[in-house]
C-alpha cells in the first residue's frame, strides 16, 4: 500500500466518524457532556484535511494529522486521539510504502503509546474496548493489508457492542455506576466507526 492508498482509507475513516456525529452525541448524552459527536467531527475533519494535503511519506502524513488534532480545543478525546496518532506516526515507515508488517508495527506501537497515557483496559467502558481488540486482531491476522483492516474493523465493532455490558470506570460516566450498563461507550463506538472506514 502506498501513501495515497492509506490517505484514502484515512479519509474514508473520517467520513464514517463524521456521519456518526448524531449517534455519538446521543450516546454521550446519557452519561456524558453530549459533546463527543462534535469533538470527534473536529478530530475527523483535522485528520481528513491532513491526509488530503499530505506530500511527504506516511510518517510525515500521520505526524501532520497528530499535530492538527493536538491544536483542537475539545474534550478528553483530543489528547487520546493525538497520542494514538502520534503512536501511529512513530511506528510508521519513513517512505511512501506500507506492507502488512509495517501496518502491524504502526498499530501495535500506537496502542502502546496510548496505553502509557490511559490505563483503561477492555471492560472499563472506554475507547479501549474497541481499540485493544482491533489491534489484537490486526496483529494476529496473517493476511495482507486489506485483511488486516477488515479483521481490525470487525473486532472493533464487536468490542464497541460489548461495551454495552460494562460499567463505566472512567470520566464523568463513572459516577453513574451500574446505570451505564446497557449503553455502549461513545468512545468505543467512534473508534469502531473509524476502523470500519479504514476497511473500506
Amino acid at each position: 500500500m502506498n501513501r495515497e492508498g492509506l490517505a484514502l482509507r484515512l479519509q474514508n475513516a473520517c467520513r464514517a466518524v463524521i456521519a456518526a456525529q448524531d449517534e455519538l452525541t446521543e450516546i454521550d448524552s446519557h452519561f456524558g457532556d453530549a459533546d463527543h459527536g462534535i469533538t470527534m467531527t473536529k478530530i475527523a475533519e483535522a485528520v481528513m484535511g491532513s491526509a488530503a494535503a499530505a506530500e511527504g511519506g506516511i510518517r510525515s502524513m500521520l505526524e501532520d494529522a497528530a499535530m492538527e488534532v493536538m491544536m483542537i480545543n475539545g474534550g478528553s478525546a483530543v489528547p487520546l486521539w493525538n497520542t494514538w496518532l502520534d503512536g501511529l506516526a512513530e511506528g510508521a515507515p519513513e517512505g511512501a510504502e506500507l506492507d502488512a508488517a509495517g501496518l502491524k508495527a504502526m498499530l501495535g506501537h500506537a496502542l502502546e503509546s496510548l496505553s502509557a497515557l490511559s490505563k483503561a483496559k477492555v471492560g472499563d467502558k472506554t475507547m479501549m474496548d474497541a481499540l485493544i481488540p482491533a489491534t489484537a486482531a490486526a496483529l494476529a491476522c496473517e493476511g495482507g493489508e486489506e485483511e488486516i483492516f477488515r479483521a481490525a474493523a470487525q473486532a472493533a465493532l464487536e468490542g464497541a457492542e460489548a461495551s454495552r455490558n460494562f460499567v463505566s470506570k472512567f470520566g464523568r460516566a463513572r459516577s453513574y455506576g451500574e446505570a451505564t450498563i446497557g449503553t455502549p461507550d461513545a468512545g468505543a463506538v467512534s473508534m469502531s466507526r473509524f476502523f470500519a472506514g479504514l476497511a473500506e
